[in-house]
């Protein structure tokens, strides 16, 4: 079987989209919006250039659906397990959290959960090994790195449904 063909065109202003031709030449596209979230369309089998259906999803959503996507040991958030029982894990600090604007030292991460974050990801640009006077907004992506217990924490600290 041949892989599937996809393609990326920039969206100026808005974003990529992505196109998959499937196995059995069904059309589908993802716009990758510059916020995070994300549209799949869903094209007719009769004219592949008509949109059957469409759905606009939260980058959470997409997220959530990434991962059913893939085997849960693969999942998207979850990035490491070693025998020593430690996690890495993404977690977003969500547009309205209460951490949104406010110091990363101000959550007590490593004092509270004993899990430590050892960089965020903020639109293209990696921080590592953020210290505490570095102030959170909505969008970051925190890698947490700790127990399953302490990186859960974490997640319920920082608003994590």
């Amino acid at each position: 079987m041949s892989a599937p063909r996809l393609r990326a065109t920039p969206l100026p202003g808005i974003g990529v989209q992505y196109d998959l031709v499937t196995r059995e030449h069904r059309h589908l596209s993802v716009v990758a919006h510059r916020d995070g979230a994300r549209t799949v369309n869903v094209y007719g089998s009769e004219d592949p250039d008509s949109c059957a259906q469409s759905l606009r999803l939260t980058g959470q959503e997409a997220g959530a659906l990434i991962d059913t996507l893939k085997p849960s040991h693969q999942s998207a958030n979850l990035l490491y397990t070693t025998d020593l029982g430690l996690v890495a894990e993404r977690i977003e600090v969500a547009a309205t959290s209460r951490w949104n604007g406010r110091l990363l030292g101000d959550t007590r991460m490593r004092t509270e959960t004993g899990a430590s974050i050892v960089a965020v990801l903020r639109r293209a640009e990696a921080i590592p090994s953020p210290a505490p006077d570095f102030r959170l907004a909505g969008g970051d992506i925190l890698i947490v790195i700790g127990t399953r217990e302490g990186v859960d924490s974490a997640a319920t600290i920082l608003g994590r449904e």
